[in-house]
């Protein structure tokens, strides 16, 4: 059977579902044994708390796999100092399925400056050290220790990011792929519902683990290509295949309308990067194009019209792991290979050696349309924690009445993973499945007060957004449709998600809606609407936004729109406010340290918050995350999303934590314990005329206390006369201590 063409709500049921009734998967034999149940047929291993909840990853994947008849077990945040904990349940019946958790273990163990954090939201009681670095293998391989043979298959954020050779920050090298380490059979990324369901039905129908190479969304190790399957040598820069333009059947063209020629919008307050490539410069005409019609792909299945296998397609042979390793412009060839090659629709495979073997990627999983997003957030889910945990669970206290509306994003971001991992295209639910969860949260959390805190996704306004043209959809190989101008193709029409919300408000469930998910502002300019209706009914005061900087030439190199689409937009959205009698302000918030970012930017940017009465206590340092284009940028100092060339621009990095300090320093311009620094750092830069107190400075000068304390090794006070040692937090900060807790550096990418 072919599953690749099949949708998820047609896959054949393995066996009997359970009888539906309030049930949490076992996580003790005791529970499989109330369950009627002598061995679990996949065994999922977490690095979180186990929450029964549509936002927690094993709680989505088992109740998936539950519902076409497995018997699902969970053993979540095991002691993987021995195999006790993984024989807690026995041994599974066709596979296991490992994965460190919603977060990388690494981003949730460091911060941004590499020291240790002290909580863990994904734990009970908000203490650390429940999970080991690099979880996902860890566990692993001690799975592969409790029961030797068993299939091993590891996925989850942490795999997805390293599924093929890698930048690792915390160790300052390049990784091979992780299901070497891991020793895993195979490894899936992005989201997990089709491919591990796939899997675990044709191991089920008899297949062995050894013969299934070819689900989308996985990676196994081979020593060969499949035979049969045509390559191309892509190792070096330059040699990449030739790809034609894509060329649009006659009267398909969306931007034609009644025989004239509408404005292409494009992202305010950015103009067309003439080095960008666009769909019609590289992307592959489709095998099967369809027509051309237009409309909502959601609505029509998002996969109407195009090949439904891998049948045709290619090989691209990527730079081995031995060249990336030695050759930063190799690493950044490889990284922009695999964003070329991440639209399920006209992906090729690829394959990277390393040593005498190769780590063949599949085409990503194809995006699930509506009535598949239907099926999985309708599973018969218990909205809270396992009723063995005693304490509260932050990360689920934060999202219990929260509402997952859709998955995936367009924006591209350069800092940001979600477009590799979960994919570009917009896959949304349908407002009748989104009313049905709300009235079961009013039915299951304890304490509901009618207050639902968020219905989004990565990006609140982009639901059941997409391309207007399904033949440009399926050949375009952007990896952004908002950057550096927003795709003529693009379905700007946000009335669908303005028309949820009302409809939710009128829900008997609902007594406040808010939103809180991040807004793409050149997005909602292109509809006002928006902007109003959020400013009307779904902001408590304080609306927190994400421009990231102010300046132009460093959100060019964040793939992000120019710092005019902030303006904008909070024109708009303070006009609103005060037009409907509401004093209501946004929050800001800004990435220091990113690649292409000068100490000079900083500066611009601390003296327009300066300017405008902004202190921004929350500053969040660039975090180099595995496979982003920015953390490429950091290593190589090469932009993937460009064709790598031997004379490529190179992006200037801050690297080193005493620069990095500087420039989180210089946002932080009111705290005292700065100012020495920032003194310091504007000296070096000849900027003294911002050492002053007039209007147009940016710290006070230095008086004879500060030099008095200086001398005495006391650390600069807080201008009132108070020392360091008065507060020894600020102190330890300033020596670059471990004992002070980063404050919001967490990577950004791994929360959109």
């Amino acid at each position: 059977m072919d599953f690749a063409a099949l949708p998820l709500t047609s896959f054949p049921v393995a066996g009997k579902p359970p009888a539906c009734g309030d049930h949490f998967l076992p996580m003790s034999r005791e529970e499989m044994r109330r369950l009627g149940w002598s061995q679990c047929d996949v065994i999922l291993v977490s690095g979180d708390a186990y929450v029964d909840h549509p936002s927690f990853a094993a709680a989505i994947l088992g109740r998936t796999l539950e519902h076409f008849g497995f018997r699902v077990g969970i053993i979540a945040q095991p002691d993987w100092r021995s195999c006790d904990d993984f024989r807690r349940l026995g041994p599974p019946r066709l596979l296991w399925g490992v994965s460190a958790g919603n977060m990388d273990s690494m981003v949730n163990h460091y911060t941004a400056d590499r020291k240790i954090r002290h909580d863990d939201a994904y734990t009970p009681g908000n203490v650390s050290g429940r999970r080991p670095d690099r979880a996902a293998v860890v566990y692993a391989q001690r799975c592969r220790e409790a029961y030797r043979g068993i299939p091993v298959a590891v996925g989850g954020i942490e795999a997805s990011l390293r599924r093929c050779a890698h930048y690792d920050y915390w160790s300052d090298t390049v990784k091979r792929a992780l299901i070497f380490d891991a020793k895993a059979d195979i490894l899936l990324y992005g989201s997990g519902e089709r491919s591990l369901t796939e899997l675990a039905l044709r191991l089920h129908r008899g297949e062995t683990i050894s013969t299934i190479w070819n689900i989308r969304g996985s990676a196994v190790i081979l020593r060969d290509p499949p035979p049969g399957i045509p390559g191309s040598d892509e190792t070096r820069p330059g040699a990449e295949t030739e790809i034609p333009p894509v060329i649009l059947p006659e009267g398909s063209d969306p931007g034609k309308a009644a025989g004239e020629e509408p404005a292409i919008p494009e992202a305010p307050g950015q103009s067309p990067d003439p080095g960008a490539e666009s769909p019609e410069a590289e992307a592959p005409a489709p095998s099967d194009p369809g027509d051309g019609t237009e409309g909502d792909p959601a609505e029509q299945g998002i996969r109407d019209g195009f090949p439904d296998d891998t049948s045709g397609r290619r090989y691209v042979l990527m730079p081995s792991f031995e060249d990336v390793r030695e050759d930063r412009r190799l690493y950044a060839h490889s990284m922009h290979l695999l964003r070329r090659e991440n639209n399920p629709f006209c992906a090729s495979f690829l394959l990277q050696r390393h040593g005498d073997r190769g780590v063949w990627i599949n085409p990503p999983p194809w995006p699930l349309g509506t009535p598949e997003m239907d099926l999985v957030y309708d599973l018969p889910f218990m909205r809270r924690p396992h009723p063995s945990y005693l304490e509260t669970i932050p990360a689920y206290e934060m999202i219990k009445t929260s509402v997952t509306a859709m998955r995936g994003c367009f924006g591209g971001c350069a800092f940001c993973t979600i477009a590799l991992h979960a994919g570009k295209f917009i896959q949304s639910r349908s407002p009748e499945s989104i009313e049905r969860e709300i009235a079961e949260i009013s039915r299951r959390v304890p304490g509901y007060a009618g207050v639902i805190t968020d219905v989004g996704g990565p990006s609140a306004n982009m639901y059941r957004l997409g391309c207007r043209n399904r033949r440009a959809m399926g050949a375009c190989r952007r990896g952004s449709c908002l950057y550096p101008n927003i795709c003529r193709f693009l379905d700007t029409d946000q009335s669908p998600a303005v028309e949820l919300y009302r409809r939710l408000r009128q829900s008997p469930h609902v007594r406040r809606l808010f939103i809180s998910s991040g807004i793409r502002l050149e997005l909602a300019l292109c509809w006002p609407d928006y902007i109003r209706e959020v400013a009307l009914h779904h902001v408590s005061g304080h609306l927190k936004v994400a421009p990231e900087h102010m300046s132009d030439r460093v959100l060019g190199h964040m793939h992000k729109p120019g710092a005019l689409s902030y303006r904008d937009f909070e024109r708009i959205f303070l006009r609103c406010s005060q037009e409907a009698g509401r004093r209501q302000v946004m929050i800001p918030y800004f990435i220091a340290s990113h690649p292409g970012t000068e100490d000079e930017d900083m500066i611009s940017l601390a003296l327009w918050l300066k300017e405008r009465g902004l202190q921004v206590d929350q500053v969040q340092s660039f975090y180099p995350t595995p496979l982003s284009d920015s953390t490429t940028m950091y290593w190589t100092g090469f932009d993937p999303m460009l064709k790598i060339k031997d004379n490529s621009p190179v992006v200037p990095c801050v690297r080193g934590e005493i620069r990095r300090r500087i420039q989180k320093a210089i946002l932080r311009y009111h705290d005292p314990e700065n100012w020495d620094i920032i003194r310091k750092r504007l000296r070096e830069l000849g900027l003294e005329r911002l050492i002053g107190t007039g209007s147009g400075c940016l710290v006070p000068p230095e008086d004879r206390r500060d030099r008095r304390r200086g001398a005495a090794g006391l650390g600069a006070g807080d201008g009132r006369g108070r020392s360091s040692q008065q507060r020894p937090e600020r102190r330890a900060w300033s020596r670059g201590s471990e004992q002070r807790k980063d404050r919001g550096t967490a990577g950004r990418g791994q929360r959109r």
